[in-house]
């Protein structure tokens, strides 16, 4: 089975939360740099109509409550 391209988005988003998470606590952002810069920074072009702020922040809501349980 194939994924669909909101899914594949939704695993970007996912990966790039952890990575801007442990960027962020090593000190190896660019100063200033949001995680929704970076998230759009990675995502690829043909994605990208998938990704928006609400997706972001329904991905992130439920990565932080299943880490913190």
């Amino acid at each position: 089975m194939t994924l669909t391209n909101r899914e594949k988005a939704i695993a970007i988003i996912s990966n790039g939360i952890t990575v801007y998470s442990l960027y962020q606590k090593r000190g190896e952002l660019p100063e200033n740099t949001t995680m929704y810069e970076f998230i759009l920074k990675i995502i690829p072009d043909n994605i990208r109509s998938e990704i928006n702020a609400d997706l972001i922040d329904e991905v992130f809501a439920f990565v932080s409550s299943a880490h913190s349980s």
